[in-house]
């Protein structure tokens, strides 16, 4: 089945709700990448952060990149996603293990939680919004809701959960993100205070609802959800053969050439989708000759 997320208003309009399923797109991660149980975890509540916050941009080219930069031993470990849902992601050291912490795997333990979180938004011109705060626990949910709070003054429940079979694969995966809009009342804050502790295991719900309807139903009964709109979320590298060969040709000719001579070729690694591209000595020659034309045209015309 395809990964969703349902947007939903609460409360008559008090709050908004997002509730996600991205069991296969970090399935497809722990696939491309061969993470560890742990890092399958971390990268997993990654991806879903940033599915969660990347819905809410509303620019076509606009993009919302997660960067945890802990000291723990899985290192840097970061998602880049879209308005729609589509997102990539990588952890630095995904081999890293670590034994649970009781029943839990011990996320905080690999990412670290003397480091900081940086959050970039932007459409790829002109300045990005830039925020970063100081993580909190290394465990992602609390981090990001720390975030929202400090840097953009939004207060935010986020749970994130992945749940790992015994064969290292997805059993589960999704994540809840909840916001009080301008004018909420406290009776609805209470409310959703209460019921925090029930949306805590975010995996087992989606492995154990049939549907997020029936979930979203059940977690806000009484406070009248109503679904404005669904997503489905993805994972998506954009890189290809093409796109890494004009990155080359933007290297200019005399960095090619140089290329060629000390190396014969060159090998470009895209940490994403974890791909590598080779080009040896004649294709490198072939760019080298393309990136000498542009530069013989632009001479030209000046």
């Amino acid at each position: 089945m395809a990964d969703r997320v349902l947007k939903a208003l609460i409360g008559k309009g008090q709050a908004r709700v997002f509730l996600a399923d991205t069991t296969v797109l970090c399935e497809k991660a722990r696939e491309l990448h061969g993470t560890s149980p742990v890092c399958t975890a971390a990268l997993g509540r990654i991806l879903t952060g940033a599915v969660l916050m990347g819905l809410q941009l509303k620019g076509d080219e606009e993009r919302i990149s997660l960067d945890f930069q802990g000291n723990g031993p899985a290192g840097r470990a970061m998602a880049v996603c879209d308005r729609h849902g589509r997102v990539k992601g990588y952890v630095t050291d995904p081999a890293v293990d670590l034994p649970p912490r009781g029943t839990k795997l011990d996320v905080g333990g690999a990412i670290g939680k003397d480091g900081f979180l940086t959050v970039i938004r932007g459409e790829g011109t002109g300045e990005p919004y830039v925020g970063r705060c100081a993580l909190v626990s290394g465990e992602i949910a609390e981090d990001l809701a720390t975030y929202y709070l400090l840097s953009e003054q939004t207060p935010s429940l986020m749970s994130l959960g992945v749940m790992v079979e015994k064969d290292r694969s997805v059993a589960a995966a999704g994540g809840i993100l909840i916001q009080p809009l301008p004018g909420c009342s406290e009776e609805i804050l209470s409310q959703l205070e209460l019921r925090a502790p029930v949306m805590g295991d975010t995996s087992a719900l989606i492995r154990d609802y049939p549907s997020l309807e029936s979930l979203l139903i059940d977690l806000f009964r009484g406070l009248d959800p109503e679904v404005i709109g669904e997503e489905k979320p993805e994972w998506h590298c954009e890189c290809s053969r093409e796109r890494i060969a004009s990155v080359l040709v933007s290297l200019g000719r005399d960095e090619l050439e140089d290329l060629i001579r000390r190396d014969g070729g060159a090998q470009v690694h895209c940490h994403f989708c974890n791909t590598t591209y080779d080009f040896n000595a004649e294709e490198l020659k072939t760019l080298a000759g393309a990136a000498g034309g542009e530069k013989g045209r632009e001479d030209s015309l000046a």
